[in-house]
């Protein structure tokens, strides 16, 4: 009887990167198509205030013109594309903590009121 040992050609290492993985249907650039198309053809929606948010401007006499609004819209759209979740608005004289996924101010503080004021909880902030 003849014991035989077999011994494995070496493993080849490919001179050439392979070629790249086709793409699943319905990606562009690894983001969802859909999603992509539905955000461009819907309204931009817009910022809502927390009833919090809402007793603290009256209280402080916080007050936003239109002009205003558009530019804190805009300013949550740019921190959602980003990733954000929770931002930190300065516009004006106010600071607002908002919530991006919600799309919703939770909390506004004054200039003076911000002073010696530390934020926690938010992962952005905004200089309007």
């Amino acid at each position: 009887m003849v014991d035989r040992i077999f011994i494995p050609s070496p493993i080849q290492v490919p001179t050439q990167k392979p070629a790249s993985a086709p793409k699943p249907a319905g990606t562009i650039d690894g983001s969802n198509k859909f999603a992509k198309v539905l955000e461009e053809k819907l309204p931009s929606q817009g910022v809502r205030f927390s009833q919090h948010a809402q007793d603290r401007l009256k209280a402080r006499g916080i007050s936003f013109s239109d002009n205003d609004l558009q530019k804190l819209e805009g300013a949550v759209d740019t921190v959602a594309r980003k990733g954000g979740r929770e931002s930190l608005v300065m516009l004006g004289d106010a600071a607002l903590v908002v919530s991006v996924k919600n799309r919703t101010v939770v909390t506004a503080v004054d200039r003076e009121s911000m002073k010696g004021n530390v934020f926690t909880n938010i992962d952005s902030a905004v200089v309007l």
